[in-house]
C-alpha cells in the first residue's frame, strides 16, 4: 500500500463525502475521528495524515484506502461492457465466411432495418449483439444488392462503434464503408462518418483536409440539388467546421458553418436520406453545431440563445436522438458556466431519462457532473444518483 501523498487527499475525502451524502460531523463520527481533523484535512491545513487515519476514513466512506491516497484519477472507460462491442470488432476483421445456408437479400435487408431501429432508440446492447451476425451474412451475400447492403451494414456498424467510444475500430469500419461505396455520393456519406471518428481521436488536420476535399468533389448546384446531395455536402461542411473550431481557426470554422447553413436552407427541414440512413441533416442540426462552436469557444450565453431556436426539435422519422442529446450536454455545460447548477443537473437528468445508454457512454456528461460535485458544498440525493449513474469519479 502506498504512503499517503497528502497533496490532494483532503480534496478526495471531501468529494467522496459529498457523494455519500455525509456531513463532516457524520464522517468524523463514522470514522471515529474529530470533526476538527476532518475539517482541517479538507481545507488542506493538515499535511501529516497517517496511514491509519486514511484507513479509518476509507472504511467510513466505503472506498479502498488507496483511492484516497492515489492522486492520479483512474482512466476513463465508457460504461459499456466489452462483451457488447468486442464481438463486433472481431466480426469486422473476419474474412468472408462460407455458410452452410446462403443468406438472402431480403433477410439481410430485414435485419438491417431492425438494426437501424435499435440504433434510433439507443438500444446499443441489443444492437451490439446482432451486428456480428449481420456482418457475417452480408459478407456472404451474392447478387446485385450485395454491395449496397454491405455499405449500409458497415455504416450502421460505424455509428454503433462511435456511440460506444471504440473510435479506432469505428475508423476502420468507416474505411471499409468507403471501400464498399457504389458512387461518389455514397463515398461522401462514408467520409462524413469517417471524419466523425477521426475527429474524436483528435486528428484535426486530417479531418479538415479529407472533408474539404470531398466537399469540393460532391458540391452540388444548390438550385437543382437532390436532398441526398445537400445532406452529404452539408454534412462534410460540418466536419470541416468541427475540425477548424477545435484547431482555433475561427474564419475557416465560420465559413464552413455558412456553407452548411446554405445546404440546410435548401432542404428546409430535418431529413434522413440515402445513402446514409442514420444521420440527421437540416436547419436544426446546423443550429446544434453552431451551439457546439459557441461551447468550444466558451460562450455559454450564445449556446443558450441558439438553443431557443431548436427547443422543440423532433427527430426525423427513423432517426436517432444522439445529435440532439449531444447538443443538450452543451446546454448543460452552458448553464453550469453561468453558475446555474440546478438547471445544469436538470438538463442532465432529462437526457438520462430519455437516453440512458447513450449518456452513460459520454465522458462529456461525466466531466460536467464532476464539476457540479466539485462546486457544491452538499449534493442532493438526486445529484448523487446521477453522479453514480454517469460514473463520475470520486
Amino acid at each position: 500500500m502506498p504512503e499517503p501523498t497528502n497533496e490532494h487527499i483532503g480534496d478526495r475525502v471531501r468529494t467522496v463525502r459529498k457523494r455519500r451524502g455525509m456531513t463532516q460531523k457524520e464522517l468524523a463520527t463514522a470514522a471515529d475521528l474529530s470533526v476538527s481533523l476532518v475539517r482541517k484535512m479538507e481545507q488542506g491545513e493538515r499535511q501529516d495524515v497517517r496511514m491509519e487515519t486514511a484507513h479509518q476514513l476509507a472504511r467510513a466512506l466505503d472506498v479502498p484506502t488507496t483511492h484516497l491516497l492515489t492522486s492520479a484519477p483512474p482512466p476513463w472507460r465508457p460504461n459499456v461492457p466489452a462483451d457488447i462491442w468486442q464481438p463486433v470488432v472481431t466480426a469486422l476483421a473476419a474474412p468472408s465466411p462460407q455458410l452452410p445456408e446462403e443468406p438472402t437479400a431480403a433477410g439481410v435487408s430485414g435485419a438491417l432495418a431492425g438494426g437501424r431501429a435499435l440504433f434510433a432508440t439507443e438500444r446499443y446492447d441489443d444492437l451490439g449483439r446482432m451486428l456480428p451476425a449481420l456482418l457475417r451474412d452480408v459478407r456472404a451475400l451474392e447478387g446485385p444488392a450485395a454491395r449496397r447492403l454491405l455499405y449500409q451494414s458497415l455504416q450502421l456498424t460505424v455509428s454503433f462503434l462511435g456511440q460506444v467510444r471504440q473510435y479506432e475500430a469505428a475508423a476502420e469500419a468507416a474505411q471499409q464503408t468507403l471501400d464498399a461505396a457504389t458512387d461518389e455520393l455514397a463515398g461522401g456519406a462514408a467520409v462524413v462518418a469517417q471524419c466523425q471518428q477521426l475527429l474524436r481521436g483528435g486528428h484535426l488536420a486530417e479531418v479538415a483536409e479529407l472533408a474539404s476535399r470531398w466537399a469540393d468533389d460532391v458540391e452540388p448546384r444548390v438550385s437543382r440539388a437532390t436532398p441526398e446531395e445537400l445532406a452529404v455536402w452539408g454534412g462534410l461542411q460540418l466536419r470541416v467546421g468541427a475540425a477548424a473550431v477545435r484547431d482555433n481557426r475561427k474564419p475557416e470554422a465560420a465559413n464552413a458553418l455558412r456553407l452548411a447553413r446554405i445546404a440546410a436552407v435548401g432542404l428546409g427541414q430535418e431529413v434522413i436520406t440515402a445513402p446514409d440512413y442514420l444521420r440527421h441533416f437540416g436547419p436544426a442540426t446546423v443550429t446544434h453545431q453552431r451551439a457546439e462552436h459557441a461551447a468550444i469557444q466558451q460562450n455559454p450565453a450564445r449556446v443558450l440563445h441558439l438553443h431557443k431556436a431548436v427547443r422543440t426539435w423532433k427527430p426525423a422519422k427513423g432517426g436517432g436522438k444522439s445529435g440532439r442529446c449531444r447538443h443538450m450536454l452543451d446546454v448543460a455545460d452552458a448553464h453550469l458556466r453561468l453558475h446555474d447548477e440546478e438547471q445544469c443537473v436538470q438538463v442532465l437528468q432529462d437526457v438520462w431519462a430519455d437516453a440512458p445508454q447513450w449518456i452513460t457512454a459520454q465522458r462529456y456528461a461525466q466531466d460536467i457532473m464532476g464539476r457540479v460535485v466539485e462546486r457544491r458544498r452538499t449534493l442532493t440525493p438526486e445529484m448523487r444518483e446521477l453522479a453514480d449513474a454517469l460514473g463520475t469519479p470520486m
